[in-house]
């Protein structure tokens, strides 16, 4: 079967970009050129059909710049300040920049704990299925103000797997600051080499998730891993690819052969319940 070839079809999809993909690497500040860019291609997405959800980190480093801060937070309370900050300006330029081109997008805030009790969980659905009803793109991140080590995620791989899920996804596209799930840590062997394909995740798979590293951000290779066997297990294929150029998400659903597919189960297995309560 030719997976990526498939990918074409796809019509309800997650995007998800990390804070290494939003911001100058040199000074950690926002990337507005590529934002801009990132948004034109999803508003292009829409105008083609499809779905798009995009889950954005970015809140903390925001509101961080934005206080003149001098040195990166360390402690909860003061990372949580940043992501108040942060948090709603992110939002206003997402909006700005969605509006430039006829498009509406809304903020989704979310915990783990919101998620755990079945009402509310329904409610967060129900609330996924209007908005995109009306032609709205959900911008999620997670509600990094209230969050605790407890009760978040810890990543947005995670948090974007379990959107996929919640909204029946057919399709994951995770942006990183690494090409795919390589055969060993292309940063100390030079032979390492790009796997294309993944079509089960057997011990071995989990070992290269291991081994392999990736430089920015709060999630390695190993949260991905945990991010494809969430959104395979629901139904959902999912691509781990470079988000340095975000033409790259064009690519993918274009069906060319770039960063790591990991290929939906037959089966949709996933717990959610288990999930969220382990």
């Amino acid at each position: 079967m030719d997976y990526r070839k498939a990918l074409k079809k796809k019509q309800k999809i997650v995007v998800k970009v990390g804070s290494s993909n939003l911001v100058h690497e040199e000074t950690g500040k926002i990337n507005y050129s590529k934002l801009e860019h990132l948004v034109r291609i999803l508003c292009d997405m829409k105008n083609q059909g499809k779905d798009v959800i995009l889950v954005s980190s970015g809140a903390i480093p925001v509101g961080f710049n934005a206080l003149g801060l001098s040195k990166k937070p360390k402690t909860l309370s003061l990372k949580q300040a940043c992501a108040a900050v942060g948090q709603g300006q992110l939002m206003m330029i997402y909006q700005k920049l969605f509006a430039e081109y006829h498009q509406m997008a809304a903020q989704v805030l979310l915990t783990k704990r919101v998620l755990t009790n079945d009402k509310r969980r329904m409610n967060v659905i129900n609330t996924f299925q209007e908005l995109l009803q009306l032609d709205v793109i959900p911008v999620v991140n997670e509600n990094d103000t209230v969050s605790t080590h407890e009760i978040e995620f810890g990543d947005n791989d995670t948090l974007s797997a379990v959107v996929a899920s919640l909204v029946e996804a057919d399709l994951l596209i995770l942006l990183s600051d690494i090409d795919g799930l390589f055969t060993d840590d292309p940063h100390n062997n030079p032979d390492a080499s790009l796997i294309d394909v993944v079509e089960e995740i057997t011990d071995d798979i989990v070992k290269m998730a291991k081994e392999s590293v990736t430089t920015v951000g709060t999630g390695g290779m190993i949260t991905k891993f945990h991010a494809a066997q969430i959104a395979n297990s629901s139904g959902c294929d999912m691509v781990i690819a470079n988000g340095r150029r975000v033409e790259i998400i064009q690519d993918i659903i274009n069906g060319k052969n770039v960063g790591t597919l990991f290929v939906r189960n037959q089966v949709n297995d996933f717990d959610m319940k288990e999930f969220l309560n382990d």
